[in-house]
């Protein structure tokens, strides 16, 4: 059922004055779902008030849903930002990584329980070894050419090689 842009702002008016639970109760009703429960009554005045209007004019066009929605295509456009998650990277037990710095080969075998070998010494990160073996911070993934910032970011370089172990 529609309302008028009268009936409509005559709601939106009386939200106001709802109390807590009332207001609750009202996105219970219009979301078919219970409110976040750290969403502060400001939000779900808000909340309410967009969901009358969408229901009254109309909700958002395809065109622009489609603009707001991550899209399946994996090429991104110069506009659209990369994502700055972090894909995990697991590794075998017994893979060596191979890293040549200033002249000095490291290699970095990855052991059973996860840690990495280098030198003798145990490490728990990849970066503590770049930051041992350059004396920067270095992300130690990036240092050992496990990803390449300038491609896609789900895209791994596997550069490294397996021991015969």
């Amino acid at each position: 059922m529609r309302l008028s842009g009268t009936d409509i702002a005559s709601k939106l008016e009386l939200l106001s004055l709802r109390s807590l639970s009332d207001l609750r109760s009202d996105w219970r009703r219009l979301y078919r779902l219970p409110p976040p429960k750290r969403l502060s009554r400001d939000l779900l005045i808000r909340g309410i008030a967009y969901r009358l209007q969408e229901q009254s004019y109309g909700g958002l066009s395809k065109s622009i849903l489609n603009q707001l929605l991550p899209s399946n295509d994996d090429t991104q456009t110069k506009t659209e930002p990369q994502s700055k998650v972090a894909i995990p990277i697991i590794l075998k037990p017994g893979t060596r990584l191979v890293r040549e710095w200033r002249g000095q080969t490291l290699s970095v075998l990855v052991t059973d329980d996860g840690v990495f070998d280098w030198n003798g010494k145990r490490y728990a990160s990849l970066s503590m070894i770049a930051r041992e073996a350059t004396g920067a911070h270095w992300s130690g993934p990036r240092f050992f050419g496990l990803t390449n910032p300038k491609s896609n970011p789900s895209k791994l370089l596997y550069s490294m090689s397996q021991s015969d172990g």
